[in-house]
């Protein structure tokens, strides 16, 4: 006779794990404060020549090190601190893809007050946040998006120009919408010396990648046009419009209506790449994919997070011939690309 089977105890470590997640974060919060990964790179690897570099005592500094070690952040070996690859790569201030001022934007109050009273926007459908959420006109939030998200764009933005072979296209119009750091735009113009870049955005935020199109040379092939992307008249005849990270703030009727102005504004053949966290079916995969749909529910009055087939539906109803969806790794999202 077979023993019965033995159910496994019931463990409370995830919820502790998820109660608790607000310390991890803040752990780290500190270190970038303390621009402690930098002086760790520097040299500074000891609890006493950290405590002397970023202005604490000895045994403070040794805990937040402890704490960055269990996290992942930090090796130690012999009392000295180390970075690891990844912290080296990120959060090492002299690191030309520093993230740490992400930090600053992914704290603001717009994300915080939304995730604050997550059960009403449950109960109503939709963010608790004033107006329009963060995509009231001319909503401050997205200087600091601009400001803030340039290092990390740098790698989507090469992945799209690749994907699109844009250095091959010879002279092309690119119009850029909700273009923010300006860098997708830009990266086009940098892979293709006859591309121009029409960048759309409020005027507080065009002022960013206008800087970032200055410093990386292309200056004389940027141009602007000022407002928001339902209203503005983006003219005709562009070869590729981006939509970055921008689709997933609306309803899919409201989707589609900019989609149609977009299918007017390319020329017969030409292209839309839409950058977004796509998840599968299942909703619940990728990982990073599925829980975005949160952030939309906390902080926007209708937005989500769509699956491909959605995508194909939005862009087949607004006049589009087919669609491809590209993985692009490393990085957690998708690229649907989306011909006329």
């Amino acid at each position: 006779m077979s023993s019965p089977e033995i159910s496994p105890m019931p463990s409370p470590e995830l919820f502790w794990e998820t109660v608790n997640a607000y310390q991890r974060t803040q752990v780290l919060k500190a270190a970038i404060e303390l621009d402690a990964f930098t002086a760790i790179a520097e040299g500074a690897d000891t609890p006493a020549a950290l405590a002397q570099r970023v202005g604490g005592t000895e045994r403070a500094v040794r805990i937040l090190m402890d704490h960055l070690t269990v996290l992942g952040f930090l090796t130690k070996s012999g009392g000295r601190y180390a970075l690891t690859p990844d912290t080296s790569a990120f959060l090492d201030r002299r690191s030309r893809i520093y993230l740490g001022g992400v930090l600053h934007f992914m704290h603001q109050p717009t994300m915080l007050d939304g995730f604050g009273t997550l059960a009403q926007a449950i109960r109503t459908g939709r963010t608790t946040l004033q107006g329009e959420g963060s995509v009231d006109p001319e909503n401050p939030v997205w200087v600091d998006f601009a400001q803030a998200m340039k290092p990390m764009m740098g790698l989507p933005a090469e992945l799209i120009a690749n994907t699109l072979n844009i250095k091959a296209a010879g002279p092309c119009r690119v119009l850029d919408i909700a273009a923010g750091h300006g860098m997708f735009g830009i990266t086009m113009a940098l892979h293709n010396p006859q591309a121009e870049i029409t960048a759309l955005d409020w005027r507080a935020v065009l002022a960013v990648a206008r800087e970032n199109a200055q410093k990386t040379g292309v200056a004389d092939r940027f141009h602007e046009r000022v407002g928001s992307a339902f209203e503005v008249d983006f003219g005709t005849g562009y070869d590729v419009v981006l939509l970055t990270n921008f689709l997933h703030h609306f309803d899919k009727p409201t989707c589609e209506g900019l989609l149609r102005k977009v299918h007017a504004a390319l020329k017969p053949g030409g292209r839309v790449a839409t950058l977004e966290f796509v998840p599968n079916e299942d909703r619940i995969s990728p990982a990073q994919a599925a829980v975005f749909a949160t952030i939309m529910l906390a902080t926007t009055v209708s937005g989500d997070a769509y699956t491909f087939g959605e995508y194909q539906r939005m862009f087949a109803n607004a006049g589009f011939a087919r669609c491809e969806l590209h993985e692009l790794p490393p990085t957690p999202q998708r690229l649907v690309v989306s011909h006329k």
